[in-house]
C-alpha cells in the first residue's frame, strides 16, 4: 500500500522535463536550448531525458500540443458559451493573449524564435496551430450572416487573417521586449479600434 502511494506521487518525468524546457526557453531568450543543458536543469543525464523522448523534437512537439490543448479546448468553451460571433472572436483573442503572457517560454515556440536551427517539421507544426486558429476565426465569422444575419465590411477570410496576425504580432512584440512589453496591454482599446469598421 505504501509502495502504491510512493508511486502515485512520483512526479511524471515528461511533464518535468517539459516545464523545465518551458522554463528555460523563457529564462534564456535568444539562446539555444541544449539537451546537455536541459538535463542539467532537470537534474537528470542526457541518456535518461532520451527515455522519455526520442528526440529534442518531440520534446519542443510535447509543448506545441500542449499550447494547441491548452488554447482549443478554451476556445471550445467559448463557443459554448457565447453565440455572437463579435463576442466569440473577442474572446478567443483574448485567450491567447492572456495564455501568451502566462507562457513566455511557449511564445519563443509561437514566434518561432526556439525553434532556429531545429527540426523544420516543428515550424511546420506552429505553421498549422495558426492555420487552424484562422480557420476557426473564418468559422466562427462566416457563422455571423447564418446566427445574426450580420455581414462585414471586410471578406471574413480577410478579417480572420487580420486577427491572427494581430496575435501573432502581440506575441513576437512579447518575445522582441524581452517580456516586457505585455500582449494584454491595450488589448480591449486595440480590439474596439479592429472592429470600429466592422
Amino acid at each position: 500500500m505504501v509502495a502504491t502511494q510512493n508511486k502515485n506521487l512520483k512526479p511524471n518525468r515528461k511533464h518535468q522535463i517539459l516545464e523545465s524546457l518551458a522554463l528555460m526557453l523563457q529564462n534564456c531568450p535568444g539562446q539555444r536550448i541544449t539537451t546537455a543543458k536541459l538535463a542539467a536543469e532537470v537534474g537528470f543525464s542526457e541518456a535518461a531525458l532520451y527515455r522519455h523522448f526520442p528526440s529534442k523534437a518531440r520534446m519542443f512537439e510535447g509543448l506545441i500540443d500542449f499550447i494547441e490543448e491548452s488554447i482549443f479546448s478554451r476556445i471550445n468553451l467559448i463557443l459554448a458559451d457565447h453565440k455572437e460571433a463579435l463576442v466569440r472572436c473577442h474572446h478567443i483573442l483574448h485567450v491567447l493573449v492572456v495564455f501568451a503572457e502566462r507562457n513566455p517560454g511557449m511564445c519563443r515556440i509561437l514566434a518561432g524564435d526556439a525553434l532556429m536551427g531545429e527540426n523544420e517539421r516543428l515550424r511546420g507544426r506552429v505553421h498549422q496551430f495558426f492555420e487552424k486558429l484562422e480557420s476557426q476565426f473564418k468559422q466562427v465569422l462566416r457563422e455571423r450572416k447564418l446566427r445574426e444575419g450580420k455581414t462585414f465590411t471586410i471578406n471574413e477570410a480577410a478579417l480572420a487573417s487580420l486577427l491572427v496576425s494581430f496575435a501573432e504580432g502581440k506575441i513576437s512584440q512579447y518575445v522582441r521586449s524581452g517580456y516586457s512589453k505585455k500582449p494584454s496591454t491595450d488589448f480591449n482599446e486595440q480590439w474596439q479600434f479592429l472592429m470600429a469598421n466592422k
